[in-house]
């Protein structure tokens, strides 16, 4: 009977445990049979046998169908019909006894294989439930435990961790180098090279494999890892004692540990029709080789793993993309400028969600003014970092027509409203929020409006009315308008404006600072101002407290803190002079032009700014309004300012030949360095400005 279970199904010989177990079985299943026909025994009383129940689970265990199981019961009883009627013809030569005892050994015989043929599938079926449910269990810990994190080592070494929780002995994952880098690999490269990014042994002290974590290797050519990951068909190979494959690759120190290994599952990792690595499966001697099922099952999980994999490199190299657009976007020196002194910082968020749109900018202004900005866009990823830049590049452009805080807003919402129309699905998510300021260093006053953005925080310097010993300042959030978010429409833009001592701090910031699931808004902007009365001298030192105060942990929002610290240009270097709508009053404001030169020792810029002065301000008595008022300003360059009560702004036009006027402004425009005009709630201001000459400023500022 064995031998022709072994040409009938040769299969099964190819596991050693089932092939153990046959002979036993059927052996007992031969005494069982004849122990029936000795004494007698009722068949109501006919168990399976235990060695054919383990048989049966066995087979269940390896993934061998039914209907084998079942064809062996059929072989076996037609070979105990076969030897029962070789064994009945010596002892009758009667046909009608030989028929007799033919039909009730076959009737005994089917009733037989019934009874333990209905025992060993029910045992079959049981093994079989709980290797699904072993399997579903398996699937299910997959897809809970790999992919929690967007990170592509992390989610690697999941694979690894789920994969020898009772299924192998060893696994290891290999990613091709190729898909580290954004801009990949030739594709004859791209699938040599490889890296170990996780792997996982159940058995303690023994060496994982011959390749350490992080470490690159090559495949052999022609070796099964190579075909399988250029292929992309999953393999099962058995390993024979005498036989290591070459392409496990062991030095010396590892291969008598490797030696034990006993059976290979390599199983690609592809995503998308994209190849990413390949993980192998490994035991050792002491579990069982893998089967077909396990196969299976090892490519359900990878198959899941590598689209976590594929999702964590996409991310990856989608958020380094996004953070290397926004930083670029940003301000990494600050312009020169003598309004204010200030120090920033960008965080990136911590989480899935991908770089934001947070910006900050220091713009220097006319009239020795700046603008402090501080934004956030809507949303994440490359597209939240491009708007960014566009918002960026217009609130310049706005800025570069000196318009008030609440004018800018309203033209950049116009703007966001415009670029929405032009979005493609995303118009109703595309929004932004928006904080402009602008620092008057001579009036000291500081303007400011807000499109949905969190206002500031404003601290005074210490007086001599601070207490005795004091070192703490005053903070305070000042209570401004704050209109709706770019985008929106609606309600108008309000400007607010105080007046900030010299040496005040203003504290310019997005929501991601002071937002916290595990803090309110109150307590955050509590501890910004307990951080900020205690500011250090060092605007760096400040910006890095405020981070360590407020984000103990990596931000769940992306973070554009913006630290200014205010200065003042005294009397010494500002000089204004009122004068009446009158054109004889020209000859008065080249001399006063002359004599605060000459008293800031800039003699040698006398001519030209008095030519210019001339010339703005026989404008701004022929075209404008009175008051009419000339302001010089000394900073880094001379700054000359006219300004009117008329609204109309001035136009450089071509002169022709034989035309009496329209060349001041061109005069102006080619004797300045820049020159521009701006609008506020009285009027206008036409101002020029020149570099001083080499030595910098005689006053010392």
């Amino acid at each position: 009977m064995l031998q022709r279970l072994r040409r009938e199904l040769p299969e099964l010989w190819q596991y050693e445990d089932i092939a153990a177990l046959v002979p036993g079985a059927v052996s007992e299943h031969v005494a069982a049979v004849l122990d029936v026909l000795e004494h007698r025994i009722d068949m109501a009383d006919v168990t399976t046998p235990p060695a054919g129940i383990e048989f049966a689970r066995r087979l269940a265990e390896h993934g061998v169908q039914i209907s084998n199981l079942l064809r062996i019961y059929r072989l076996v009883h037609a070979g105990l019909l076969r030897l029962f009627l070789e064994e009945t013809a010596p002892l009758t030569t009667t046909p009608e006894s030989i028929t007799k005892a033919t039909i009730a050994f076959s009737m005994m015989g089917f009733e037989y294989v019934d009874r333990t043929a209905e025992g060993a599938v029910a045992a079959y079926q049981r093994e079989r439930d709980r290797w699904l449910q072993r399997r579903l269990i398996m699937i299910n810990e997959a897809s809970t435990l790999i992919g929690t994190t967007l990170d592509t080592t992390r989610t690697a070494q999941e694979l690894a961790d789920v994969g020898t929780d009772g299924f192998a002995d060893l696994v290891t994952v290999d990613l091709l180098d190729s898909a580290f880098q954004e801009d990949g690999m030739e594709p004859a490269a791209a699938l040599s090279v490889v890296r170990r990014v996780a792997q996982r042994s159940v058995l303690d002290g023994c060496p994982d494999s011959a390749v350490d974590t992080g470490q690159t290797h090559v495949y052999p050519e022609e070796s099964e890892p190579a075909r399988a990951l250029a292929t992309g068909e999953p393999l099962r190979y058995r390993v024979t004692a005498s036989d290591l494959p070459a392409w496990l690759g062991a030095p010396a120190d590892h291969r008598g540990a490797l030696r034990g290994i006993r059976s290979v599952l390599l199983v690609p990792l592809r995503a998308r029709g994209i190849p990413l690595g390949l993980a192998q499966f490994l035991r050792y001697q002491a579990s069982d080789p893998f089967d077909d099922e396990d196969l299976f099952l090892a490519q359900e999980i990878a198959s899941r793993a590598a689209v976590y994999i594929d999702n964590a490199r996409r991310y990856t190299q989608e958020r380094s993309t996004a953070l290397t657009l926004q930083r670029s976007l940003l301000q990494h020196q600050m312009p020169e400028q003598a309004a204010v002194e200030t120090a920033c910082r960008y965080l990136p968020c911590g989480s899935r969600a991908g770089v934001g749109g947070d910006w900050y900018d220091v713009i220097p202004l006319s009239g020795a003014r700046v603008a402090l900005v501080v934004g956030d866009v809507v949303g994440r990823g490359l597209h939240a970092s491009a708007t960014m830049g566009r918002l960026r590049t217009a609130v310049r452009a706005f800025a570069d027509i000196d318009l008030m805080p609440d004018d800018l807003l309203t033209h950049l919402n116009d703007v966001v409203i415009r670029l929405q129309r032009e979005e493609e699905g995303n118009a109703d998510e595309f929004s932004a929020t928006c904080l402009y300021a602008v620092y008057d260093p001579v009036s000291r006053l500081c303007s400011l409006a807000s499109a949905g953005h969190v206002p500031p925080a404003v601290v005074t310097p210490l007086t001599s009315r601070s207490r005795v010993g004091s070192t703490s300042r005053a903070v305070d959030f000042p209570e401004v308008p704050i209109g709706p978010p770019l985008g929106l429409g609606g309600l108008p833009f309000e400007t607010a404006q105080f007046e900030l001592p010299q040496g005040s701090l203003l504290a310019l910031y997005t929501d991601g600072l002071i937002e916290s699931g595990t803090r309110d808004v109150d307590t955050a902007l509590a501890v910004m101002g307990d951080v900020l009365a205690q500011a250090p001298a060092s605007l760096e030192d400040t910006c890095d407290a405020l981070l360590h105060a407020l984000l103990p942990t990596r931000p769940a929002d992306d973070v554009a803190l913006l630290v200014a610290r205010t200065k003042a240009l005294d009397a010494d270097h500002v000089a204004t002079l009122g004068l009446p709508s009158d054109p004889s009053v020209v000859s008065d404001a080249r001399k006063f032009v002359s004599a605060q030169l000459a008293a800031w020792e800039l003699e040698g810029m006398a001519f030209t700014t008095e030519l210019m002065v001339s010339e703005l301000v026989t404008n701004a008595i022929r075209y404008g309004k009175a008051p009419v008022q000339l302001r010089m300003i000394l900073q880094s360059t001379l700054t000359c300012e006219v300004s009117d009560a008329s609204s109309t702004a001035p136009h450089l036009r071509r002169a022709q030949v034989f035309d009496e006027g329209g060349r001041g402004l061109q005069l102006v425009a080619a004797l300045a360095h820049r020159w521009g005009s701006r609008h506020n709630r009285d009027g206008k201001v036409i101002w020029a400005e020149q570099p001083l000459p080499a030595g910098g400023d005689p006053m010392g500022l």
